[in-house]
């Protein structure tokens, strides 16, 4: 689990507007006295654990154990409101049971400014602070008195008014769904993992109710006796397994209950004309059938400036112009180095050669390791500093930089319009940017965007076997579920990218994990990561968490390519990170305590990463580039020279 701290990129955007259709009171009553009833239980266990707070000696063993029983108290009077809370207002939830004491996040309306901190408080926070070495009653306190406060907001009117409506039960719903396959089972914000799976079997009980009581006050857009049935199966399949989360078996939970669930869900939203007005469902996508489904969740615009693009053909045209120039160096400064040169698309669009590539200059080496562009759509914030917010401002700021590709944007346009086939396609396509009345760097680096997106389309064994009735190696799927538990990647790594964004998929996380400068573990990276874009003690040498699809093809590993296999990263993982092995990490994210792994569960872990292996169809190079006008650029080759 992590330990202190994780950055960040929250996108608040307003879509849509919600129309309640107000009934009377007597016809929402029992949905709306379960919502009250659970808040007003939930305070009074509160209040419970601040009086226990102010009557402990915390110098006591018995008087500590005496807080952490009324904290778990207050978890079970907390989870029957979880449903709610979590969608309804999780800025607000984040004091109540942050799991983090500092989180950095951009609005995205304010995405162009710096980011902002958010402080936690709460449950887990106090679970947390009770086991370190030095106990204030004071700050203690505090982070109740927080949880407390924020309390309060969950009887505003503006929120108790959406119970009014079924809009929010079918959307809050499905982000309830979407946390059971993915942060529920993890021990994500459970700081106990013996109270993991009891507390999900608490959860799945309240949520039965609630059900109930939902379809009792809202009979026009119920939840049906099939979505009924199977929750219900769901909830034994829970109670009767293992309570401990290493045993639990989370595969089969997510594919047998939970991802059937979600499909239902979603049939409910578009047959009952459920509508949004809140940031919460800002990247999701009400078609997608399934939480493993590619569509589920957008994280980037692949379009770019051809946004408006829907006819088939022109996007044929708009795919064929960013493959060719894709391969052709005429982006560079010296026309001999292009996109393929450091992400090579057989080898996953990446360089499994080189830790990191070299330099314009072909000399030096550049200091991080190219990132594979597969499935870099499915991330809010790009580079593995988050630096850019779009797939386009990434490609403009390569092209241009002095040690990357040299470009120059007046010379690069000059070079393009001279290319007779270039032109000709270009001009065809600008009918659908009536916001441009010529040719731009947009339209070029748009066209590339959209051509290596589309090999982020493709499934792995693994999505086969949770989506159908395929079958999913042995191996694999014990690999999994110590993914979920045990080995904690899962409180990094979310279903079902498998990368740094969560539910409800409206930001991208950072971690701390200490990597080395060297195989030998010597000495801390001097790269200073997402500290270089936003300077902050939390995010010194914090680094976008990426994505394990495709891992198997894509080292070396780490921001700095400092692992060359797959067992190495394990073992440093097992080991606790950088601090683990002895290095001053003091803003590690990672827990430093050894996972304890054995060899053969380090060997499922590394059978599950190979089953997120995608079935991508490569394809072969253009066989030449556009002729020039100019005859000197009629020397370049496919794919450049470095």
């Amino acid at each position: 689990m992590r330990k202190i701290c994780t950055i960040s990129f929250l996108a608040f955007v307003v879509v849509g507007c919600i129309c309640f259709s107000f009934k009377s009171i007597d016809a929402v009553s029992a949905y709306s006295k379960a919502y009250s009833s659970r808040l007003r239980d939930f305070g009074n266990q509160q209040q419970r654990l601040l009086q226990c707070i102010a009557i402990a000696d915390l110098g006591s063993k018995q008087d500590i154990e005496k807080i952490k029983e009324q904290i778990n108290l207050a978890r079970n009077s907390l989870k029957p409101l979880d449903f709610w809370m979590r969608y309804l207002e999780p800025i607000a939830y984040k004091k109540i049971n942050g799991p983090l004491p500092i989180e950095w996040e951009t609005e995205v309306f304010e995405k162009f400014e710096r980011p902002y901190k958010r402080e936690g408080a709460g449950l887990t926070l106090a679970a947390l602070y009770l086991e370190e070495d030095s106990v204030s009653k004071d700050s203690l306190t505090a982070l109740v008195q927080s949880s407390v406060a924020a309390c309060a907001t969950y009887s505003a009117d503006s929120i108790t008014g959406e119970l009014k409506s079924h809009h929010h039960f079918y959307l809050g719903n499905r982000l309830f769904l979407l946390n059971l396959a993915a942060i529920y089972t993890t021990g994500f914000e459970c700081p106990d993992t013996n109270r993991i799976i009891p507390e999900l079997c608490l959860m799945l009980n309240s949520t039965e109710k609630l059900y109930h009581s939902f379809n009792e006050s809202f009979p026009a857009t119920p939840l049906t006796s099939e979505y009924i049935a199977l929750f219900e199966k769901a909830l034994a399949y829970a109670a009767a397994q293992p309570l401990s989360y290493t045993k639990f078996d989370h595969f089969t939970f997510i594919k047998n209950y939970i991802n059937p669930l979600f499909s239902l869900n979603q049939q409910f939203i578009n047959k009952y004309s459920v509508i949004s007005r809140s940031f919460v469902d800002y990247s999701l996508n009400k078609k997608a059938v399934s939480i493993f489904d590619k569509t589920l969740y957008k994280g980037q615009n692949s379009k770019g400036i051809f946004h408006r693009v829907s006819d088939a053909q022109a996007l044929a045209n708009i795919d064929r112009l960013g493959k060719m120039l894709f391969y052709d160096p005429i982006l560079s400064g010296n026309n001999t180095r292009s996109c393929v040169s450091c992400h090579k698309p057989t080898e996953y669009f990446t360089d499994t050669a080189r830790s990191v590539s070299l330099q314009f200059n072909r000399k030096d080496q550049l200091e991080r390791n190219t990132p594979s562009l597969i499935n870099a759509g499915f991330n809010h914030l790009l580079m593995q500093d988050g630096k850019h917010i779009s797939l386009q401002n990434q490609t403009k700021d390569v092209i241009a930089n002095a040690i990357e590709m040299g470009g120059d944007e007046e010379e690069i346009l000059k070079k393009i319009l001279n290319c007779p086939d270039y032109s000709k396609a270009f001009k065809s396509l600008l009918k659908y940017t009536p916001q441009e009345t010529g040719i731009t760097l947009d339209h070029i680096v748009s066209a590339i965007t959209f051509y290596y997106s589309r090999f982020s389309n493709y499934y792995a064994p693994f999505d086969d076997a949770i989506n159908s009735d395929k079958a999913l190696d042995p191996s694999a799927k014990k690999g999994f579920n110590l993914f979920m538990s045990k080995a904690q990647c899962a409180t990094c790594h979310f279903v079902p990218q498998f990368n740094g964004v969560k539910p409800p998929f409206v930001s991208s996380e950072f971690e701390v994990l200490g990597v080395p400068e060297d195989g030998g573990s010597t000495t801390l990276s001097g790269d200073k990561g997402r500290w270089l874009v936003n300077a902050a003690t939390e995010t010194l040498h914090a680094f976008r968490t990426g994505s394990i699809r495709n891992a198997e093809h894509t080292g070396p590993y780490m921001h700095n390519g400092v692992f060359k296999n797959l067992d190495t990263v394990i073992d440093f993982y097992d080991a606790g990170g950088g601090a683990g092995k002895g290095l001053e990490v003091p803003n590690q994210t990672l827990s430093s305590d050894s996972l304890r792994l054995t060899k053969q569960e380090k060997a499922d872990l590394i059978a599950f990463i190979k089953s997120m292996n995608e079935l991508i169809p490569f394809e072969a190079a253009p066989k030449k580039l556009p002729q020039s006008n100019e005859p000197a650029l009629n020397k370049r080759r496919v794919g450049g020279d470095y």
